[in-house]
């Protein structure tokens, strides 16, 4: 079970909560199979309102660019079709989980799927990082980017790619030959120092 697939993604959105009416503007993805990026996925969406000045400086997408999107309904057909059956990873996912949910109630879709929070996994993986933002482990990996953040497909791809490093990580420290989903998705839910005890039980 150590070569399982997930689909790691990302959504830009026009603010904190789905609650506030904020929709996603992009939604960026990429496929891990066998610990590698097989496939990718990458879309603008227009969410049918204007987004405010400081979300186009921080994201670099303008209404101009949303305008000539397709609308998010569209786009999240293609995004669940990408999905298949895969569990998902986020990081930060309580915040992208949110949105991914209520785009798909949008389009009369469940978004009721196993996912697994990067973030949380990398504080047990990596505890002595300055801090778990994305851009800080990618930088504390030693992961390549080109320096792009907060686009959609740039953050999954490097969140892709510290999955892997963790997964790598994982492997070496504890002499596992594979590192299940579960195991990743529950190392987020345990406190610190249980974690060795609890990867000895897949040793």
């Amino acid at each position: 079970m150590g070569n399982y697939s997930v689909v790691v993604f990302d959504f830009e959105t026009t603010g904190l909560s789905p609650g506030y009416g904020d929709r996603a503007i992009e939604i960026g993805a990429v496929l891990l199979e066998n610990n590698r990026i097989t496939d990718r996925f990458q879309s603008l969406m227009n969410p049918g309102m204007r987004i405010n000045s400081f979300i186009e400086s921080y994201t670099a997408i303008s209404n101009k660019m949303v305008k000539a999107a397709p609308p998010c309904a569209e786009v999240m057909e293609e995004f669940a079709e990408f999905i298949g059956d895969h569990p998902l990873v986020a990081h930060n996912a309580s915040f992208d989980r949110k949105f991914l949910d209520s785009e798909f109630r949008f389009i009369g879709k469940s978004g009721n799927r196993e996912m697994a929070c990067s973030m949380l996994a990398a504080r047990r993986v990596y505890p002595e990082a300055p801090n778990h933002q994305l851009g800080t482990l990618v930088r504390y990996c030693g992961i390549d980017t080109d320096g792009t953040f907060h686009r959609a497909l740039a953050d999954a791809e490097m969140t892709g790619h510290l999955w892997i490093s963790m997964i790598a990580e994982i492997k070496k420290v504890f002499g596992l030959k594979q590192v299940s989903f579960d195991l990743m998705r529950k190392l987020s839910k345990i406190t610190k120092a249980k974690v060795p005890a609890y990867i000895e039980i897949f040793t």
